[in-house]
């Protein structure tokens, strides 16, 4: 009747303080599941217990290294040393879920409950999401109000998936159906409509695909009719959670507006309104391999110095073996449509698993998709997948928190680039398109996605990448190197794999991942022996410009705004990539508007000097006009075009494929879409621009054909309707009176609106001369494109003049053939 195995056991893993010894103590875990920790939780364990009394720890262990029995037991150690409060924090209520069953099985109470009595005597461990923990009405306790609830240990899992939480509470979302927006628009109008007038009309006609910075001037001037207009509606929905957040720190605020919403978010984080994180005793932030740590310090305020000795294992090698492909990079013809059908094929054997960036893109797997997972299903899919083969499930945008361990995914593909969160990152990749800036977070999330399918040391699975975009941007600007070692070494193995069947087809790689999935003996051997002597980096990662932007924040806050200055006008000078240091002069013309105005203008003034996509000075910028070439120079400017990009014609194609997968018509693209439209312009030798990004008038883009002849282009690849709208053509109409004020009488023009239609509303009044590119003929020209270039680049000749120009009358893309070949003529409905 008695069971003395308990007998003296409760008292041991109560009082005991190193987690590796209550871990054994347990008397109640799931002895088949947890026999023994592994090596890199004991390896964690022991240095977290040396540093335990550091007030910030970053611990960091691979995607799969077991991190979440390692934080619980953390948290154990920590309730027995009498430091509770103790909570773990997930990113969402999925993960929440998925703790609460690891602490089940390892017989370590938690509850959800916050008010329980059995979490505030330090019994319990709270297991929360961080939405619970961080919002405006907080049972923790908000700004003034002060702690509710206090904690004495944290454990923050997963800290890079709860930054799109945070950031959701710490923005302010205005509807545009709410009383405040029409309000908010009347502040702003007549300023953006001199940053550019034709976008702000768009906007106001309800094109859900543009989007205008609020100028700061305008922001900081209007301060106070700004902030009476939000206080008078604070307790509406889109208020209520994020007022109480925000309120103390809108001067120093990006506004954006679009037609549907006006979103309000602050500089950085300022993560003192919630004090239960600031004033944790312990606080221990687990991340995967990040590439870069800075979030910890702009979104939860961890100084600098304990970043910089993050706690990893021993060995970096402790992760699954994953095969990872680039099948579109193994053989350049390969398309999106023939990987769709091979992955279902894989799909009648294997669980198969695809990460899309949107719902948009998930319709595109629609017609072979088994199972389509999200938010609001996600804990019972991914049950199903552990216990059954289902086939071929797609994961809408869902980088990170998901485990498919074993059966549960033995195929991993991840299609295309991960989209940006909001309109302030939009607003911030439009400005630094091209540059390294965004690098990071994409390559991060792409590493996160990678992680999915294998959860421990002994799992295994084939991840393939696929999109144009997504290969473009993996072997461009070095962001390979960007992941983390592990993730980098299994890359370049399989590369050294996929070298062996370079230009095959999709059906051959079969029997490549035949030796993955079997776990072939001396692939094995090749894949572990590559990682066995990989070491983690123990100094963390740092974006210094992240971290000075905080800092000049935190002091901007305390009203040290020239200390503040001091702090960016030393990143400004130390920049390099000119568009990066254009958009630090902005940050720090807005900081400095705050006491002189002159000089903030001044500086706004060079800003665009340097980055034209920034905001627009009051007194505006002087056109630079394309130049007026009286010859055709068009294949010498595609041959001097190409030789500066490089002799790799691999990584060429790439680049090139990358860009033309852009020009098709899909919602929220507009902005990719014309910076490829400027783009492939140089491919085949002519000069481009974008006139109203970088200069707040004219058309999306402008080409010089060479001999005095222009297309002036606007971009409509978004729509859908059946006809062009009267706004649309006078947007078009208005472009061209924009060329013939700016360009004089020797120049000549032809209209062109890339649209989904070719006939204009009965009320629209279009220039006679305007042709239309509708998707047929866009599709065609891209094609053409595409051959033409792949042609130049077989043949290795770069230099060879005469040669590409033969080439461009073949593909029938000589400034004299392209409209003809690539446009029509338009009709206007009766």
């Amino acid at each position: 009747m008695i069971n003395f195995g308990n007998i003296g056991v409760g008292n041991i893993v109560d009082t005991v303080l190193p987690p590796r010894e209550i871990f054994n103590a347990l008397p109640n875990k799931n002895a088949k599941k947890f026999q023994y920790p592994r090596d890199v939780q004991s390896q964690v364990w022991t240095k977290w217990f040396n540093r335990r009394e550091e007030p910030n720890l970053v611990l960091k262990m691979n995607t799969g290294g077991g991190k979440t029995i390692v934080g619980l037991l953390i948290l154990k150690s920590c309730l027995n040393e009498k430091k509770y409060p103790a909570a773990y924090i997930c990113p969402d209520p999925y993960l929440v879920r998925q703790v609460v069953d690891s602490a089940k099985e390892l017989g370590i109470e938690v509850t959800e409950d916050a008010k329980s009595h059995r979490f505030i005597s330090g019994k319990a461990i709270l297991v929360a999401n961080i939405h619970k923990l961080v919002n405006g009405k907080s049972v923790f306790g908000v700004g003034d109000e002060g702690e509710k609830i206090s904690l004495s240990s944290l454990v923050i899992d997963d800290a890079h998936a709860c930054i799109e939480t945070i950031e959701t509470q710490f923005t302010i979302n205005i509807p545009a159906e709410s009383e405040v927006y029409p309000t908010l628009m009347d502040i702003f109008r007549e300023t953006l409509k001199q940053q550019g007038e034709s976008k702000l009309v768009e906007i106001e006609e309800g094109d859900k695909s543009n989007y205008m910075q609020v100028p700061y001037w305008i922001w900081q001037e209007k301060m106070s009719d700004i902030s009476r207009a939000l206080i008078k509606h604070k307790d509406q929905d889109f208020l209520r959670f994020v007022w109480p957040l925000l309120k103390e720190q809108l001067e120093l605020s990006t506004c954006i507006v679009s037609a549907s919403k006006i979103e309000i978010s602050p500089h950085a984080i300022p993560i003192h309104m919630i004090p239960s994180i600031v004033n944790a005793h312990r606080k221990i932030f687990m991340t995967a391999t990040l590439v870069d740590d800075s979030i910890l310090i702009s979104h939860f305020g961890v100084e600098q110095e304990h970043i910089e000795k993050p706690i990893v294992p021993e060995s970096a090698g402790d992760i699954g073996d994953r095969m990872i492909l680039l099948p579109q990079i193994i053989n350049t013809q390969i398309t999106d449509d023939e990987i769709k059908k091979y992955a279902k094929e894989l799909s009648k054997q294997r669980n198969v698993v695809v990460i899309v960036p949107s719902y948009y893109r998930a319709t595109y797997w629609n017609d072979v998709c088994d199972l389509q997972l999200d938010k609001d299903n996600l804990y019972e899919g991914v049950e199903k997948l552990k216990n059954s083969l289902v086939g071929l499930t797609v994961l809408v945008n869902r980088y990170d928190g998901v485990d498919l361990p074993a059966d549960a995914c033995r195929v991993l593909i991840l299609d295309g680039l991960p989209d940006v969160r909001n309109l302030k990152d939009k607003v911030k990749q439009s400005v630094l398109l091209g540059s390294n800036f965004l690098i990071n977070q994409t390559i991060q999330r792409i590493e996160q996605g990678m992680g999915r399918g294998v959860r421990s040391n002994d799992d295994h699975c084939v991840v393939m990448l696929i999109g144009r975009d997504l290969t473009n941007h993996l072997y461009s600007q070095g962001a390979r190197e960007k992941l983390s070692i592990g993730s980098f070494t299994q890359l370049q193995l399989s590369e050294q794999v996929a070298s062996q069947i370079t230009g095959q087809s999709i059906e051959k790689f079969s029997e490549v991942f035949e030796y993955c999935f079997s776990e072939n003996q001396q692939w094995l051997t090749a894949s572990k022996g590559a990682l066995a002597s990989l070491k983690y980096d123990e100094v963390g990662h740092k974006d210094t410009m992240a971290i000075n932007l905080r800092s000049a924040y935190d002091l901007a806050l305390n009203h040290d705004i020239h200390n503040a200055c001091k702090k960016i006008n030393s990143l400004v000078n130390s920049e390099r990539d000119t568009k990066v240091k254009g958009y630090l002069k902005q940050i720090l013309a807005e900081y400095i508007n705050t006491f002189d105005q002159v000089e903030a203008q001044q500086l706004q003034l060079s800003s665009v000097s340097d980055n034209r996509r920034l905001l627009k000075p009051i007194t505006g910028i002087q056109y630079l006009s394309l130049p007026k070439n009286q010859r055709n120079v068009q294949a010498e400017n595609c041959s001097n075009f190409l030789r500066e990009l490089g002799d790799d014609p691999n990584k060429l194609l790439i680049k090139i494929k990358g860009i033309i997968c852009r020009l098709s018509f899909e919602p929220d693209s507009s902005n990719h879409f014309e910076e490829a439209m400027k783009l492939i312009a140089r491919y085949i030798g002519f000069e481009s621009q974008r006139p109203e990004q970088e200069y707040g008038r004219g058309p999306d883009v402008l080409w010089s054909l060479g001999e005095l002849n222009y297309l002036v282009i606007e971009c409509k690849n978004e729509t859908v309707t059946d006809t062009i709208t009267k706004g649309y053509c006078n947007q078009l109409n208005g472009s061209c009176y924009w060329f013939e004020e700016k360009y004089d009488d020797s120049c000549s023009f032809i209209p062109i609106m890339i649209h989904n239609s070719y006939l204009f509303d009965f009320a629209a009044s279009p220039n006679q001369y305007i042709r239309i590119m509708t998707p047929e003929m866009l599709q065609k020209f891209c094609i053409a494109v595409d051959d033409f270039l792949t042609a130049v680049i077989a043949s290795k000749s770069f230099k060879d003049t005469n040669g590409i120009l033969q080439k461009l009358i073949h593909y029938k893309l000589r400034s004299l053939d392209l409209v003809n070949t690539y446009t029509v003529p338009f009709r206007k409905r009766s």
